[in-house]
């Protein structure tokens, strides 16, 4: 990689520091907006208490895209990741300011309901977490609670479809009445992202899914990923660089709680504008 072309790219900084922070006009290097959005966030700012976590994040969720959000850890990006179906709701200390909108709809309003909300944007977490009940029950919990089948026929069909769409059903077509809790670390994974998608959502987010599986299990994960990405907007956080560009087509930086920089995945692993963003992709700090 050229380091002069790097240099002359980067943003200039007031204090020459390689913390952002340091520069009160510091602006996020690429475009923050996609043509055809489902999601939009403008000048997200988070607090925990008197301690800022965000700062003056915007960034656009393109449809049927894979976004990969990459950074040191405690870089803020899954307190982002969790702003954007309001998980973070759930911390008495957590206040969130700034515009996020899912499909021109206003989340954050006080006439959303945010049970559909989640209902619209899922959810799937670092460690695998099926309900303490049957690998069918446990697909069909979500939908049963929105009411979204009409009849036991149409529940066997959407879970059906669901576990297909996770690659899980020829594994678990014979254990369905078994607990959910029984599959494998990788297959219990797959088991929550059938859950989150038996109901439709438009929009999955996924906390590093893939730490705590082994090679095998995370390769599965990233086909299916790629595979629903034909029918939804999937953000995933991760820490595996490698993981990020084999699975999105943008990247999304962050580092101290600002956005960095965001682009063309394989611009950002291969020609990052700014230095931050070179340093931790090369490896010299994260």
């Amino acid at each position: 990689m050229n380091q002069t072309a790097i240099e002359d790219a980067k943003p200039i900084e007031r204090n020459n520091s390689d913390d952002p922070l340091n520069d009160p006009n510091y602006k996020t290097v690429g475009e923050v907006t996609v043509p055809n959005a489902a999601m939009t966030t403008k000048n997200v700012d988070v607090y925990y208490g008197d301690k800022q976590a965000i700062y003056n994040v915007s960034l656009d969720v393109g449809k049927n895209e894979v976004l990969a959000m990459i950074g040191p850890s405690g870089c803020g990006k899954s307190t982002f990741l969790r702003c954007l179906n309001r998980m973070n709701d759930t911390i008495d200390i957590c206040r969130i300011e700034g515009d996020i909108r899912l499909d021109g709809e206003d989340i954050y309003s006080r006439n959303m309901d945010v049970v559909l909300l989640r209902a619209r944007v899922g959810m799937v977490f670092q460690k695998p977490n099926p309900f303490p009940k049957s690998v069918y029950d446990n697909v069909a919990y979500g939908v049963n609670l929105h009411g979204l089948s009409r009849s036991k026929s149409d529940l066997d069909d959407i879970v059906e479809d669901a576990l297909k769409r996770a690659g899980l059903w020829d594994e678990v077509s014979d254990r369905l009445n078994q607990p959910g809790t029984g599959l494998s670390g990788g297959q219990q994974q797959r088991l929550c992202i059938a859950r989150a998608i038996a109901i439709s959502p438009e929009i999955i987010l996924m906390d590093e899914p893939c730490s705590a599986l082994d090679p095998i299990a995370t390769a599965k994960i990233e086909e299916l990923i790629d595979e629903l990405s034909k029918h939804y907007s999937i953000c995933i956080v991760t820490h595996s660089m490698q993981q990020a560009a084999r699975v999105s087509q943008r990247t999304a930086y962050f580092h101290l709680g600002k956005l960095i920089e965001v682009g063309a995945t394989d611009i950002i692993f291969t020609n990052p504008s700014h230095r931050l963003t070179e340093g931790y992709i090369t490896g010299r700090f994260g």
